[in-house]
């Protein structure tokens, strides 16, 4: 596993991802218990002090560099959302407990996309990366097909998808493109 210096330095844009700490665990409570948020998420713990005693368990995860869990934030240090990296294979890792609130940015969405790739492709050094959209998260699966993803299969009320890094790799100077092009 590569080392963990990076974790800090992971910016684009508009944002900026900051390793989730017990200190944001209202924060990350918040999002999770809010119906605007949570439609396509796996129920939230029963209070923020729960919340926090999974953030205690991740930050082990994290230093044995099994997981990556990131406060998506403004340049101007707002939280304006989470993501986090898991599952963890030989070759390709897994993306998800994706939220964006209210405080986002115009391309915050791209932005924390293309930081999720850099982290997984360019600092971990894996090949792919496949996650699940809830299958009626139709907005959602068609962003990620114009990253470049593609629907591997159906399992239950998921959707699974993949990206390489070839194919991100390809895509990627028009997505960066569309974010300069505004800035």
């Amino acid at each position: 596993m590569a080392h963990l210096d990076w974790l800090n330095d992971l910016r684009m844009g508009s944002i900026k991802f900051s390793p989730v700490r017990r200190a944001h665990q209202e924060y990350i409570y918040s999002l999770r218990i809010n119906p605007l948020y949570n439609r396509h998420l796996s129920p939230p713990p029963a209070s923020a002090e729960k919340q926090g005693d999974w953030i205690d368990g991740y930050v082990q995860r994290e230093t044995r560099g099994e997981e990556f869990y990131f406060l998506i934030e403004r340049q101007d240090g707002c939280p304006c959302g989470t993501v986090r990296l898991y599952d963890l294979r030989e070759n390709s890792f897994c993306w998800g407990s994706w939220i964006l609130d209210e405080n986002k940015t115009r391309f915050a969405a791209v932005e924390s996309a293309l930081l999720v790739y850099e982290a997984g492709f360019e600092k971990l050094g894996f090949a792919q990366s496949h996650f699940d959209v809830r299958v009626e998260n139709t907005k959602v699966i068609r962003f990620h097909e114009r990253m470049g993803a593609v629907r591997t299969e159906v399992l239950g009320e998921d959707q699974h998808m993949r990206i390489t890094k070839e194919v991100f790799d390809l895509e990627k100077p028009k997505l960066m493109q569309i974010i300069q092009g505004h800035m």
